[in-house]
């Protein structure tokens, strides 16, 4: 079996909750898409990375959906466990920085894969939220708030304010049919509210994942989480 590691990624203060991810750290010994797409199969991951450039931080990443421009979790946690200036993936290059305990990158909204956007009344109506059976689309008909993803949509992050002021949110999200049924942490999709909103955000996703955003000039936004080797 190939080496490989196991990070948690935007884990909640106590280091739990978050989503689990494997890194390659040497992606050469797994040269060909097929074999990492076995590889990633196999390992069950959400999102697979194998690393082709360690010192320029050049990533492959691996979903069950297939290989994203952009995957939030991979970025975070390789971004991490490299200790790199910056990552390239497939949509761009993209900034790094650690600070404390967060690790931070800095991405453009138009590179992250499609969301729709659902403003909630409130958190209860987001917990209340069912998890769609497996092939089910997730979310129904567009709701009053929401922020439809050109073309098909592969899934929903309903959200609602906790404390608006202080920019907390509480939210969930729902890959859909391309997917699994829910996702405890969503880099991306956070990325893309945090656009939508224009401010930072504090946000409490799944049963207690934590993901940190702020938009920075230009049109970027960063995000950040807590990182956990778990083996």
């Amino acid at each position: 079996m190939t080496d490989y590691d196991v990070l948690r990624v935007f884990c909640a203060p106590n280091g739990g909750y978050g989503n689990e991810i494997g890194v390659v750290r040497d992606g050469s010994r797994v040269p060909g898409t097929e074999e990492r797409r076995e590889l990633a199969a196999k390992l069950g991951f959400g999102e697979t990375v194998f690393v082709d450039d360690p010192e320029r931080g050049v990533l492959d990443v691996h979903t069950p959906a297939g290989r994203p421009p952009l995957a939030g979790d991979a970025c975070v946690g390789t971004a991490w466990l490299l200790d790199v200036p910056e990552l390239v993936v497939p949509a761009g290059t993209v900034g790094v920085r650690l600070d404390g305990e967060f690790t931070w990158i800095e991405a453009r909204p138009e590179w992250a894969p499609p969301h729709t956007l659902r403003h909630c009344a409130d958190a209860a109506e987001v917990d209340a939220l069912p998890v769609p059976a497996p092939g089910e689309e997730p979310g129904g008909a567009p709701g009053e708030g929401q922020v439809e993803a050109p073309g098909k949509r592969p899934g929903l992050y309903a959200w609602a304010w906790e404390d608006e002021p202080a920019g907390r949110v509480r939210a969930r999200a729902f890959p859909g049919p391309a997917g699994t049924g829910e996702d405890e942490a969503t880099g991306t999709a956070a990325l893309l509210l945090t656009a939508s909103l224009g401010r930072a955000l504090n946000i409490t996703q799944g049963t207690g994942s934590q993901l940190l955003t702020a938009p920075q000039p230009g049109g970027w936004v960063e995000v950040g989480g807590r990182v956990r080797l778990e083996r």
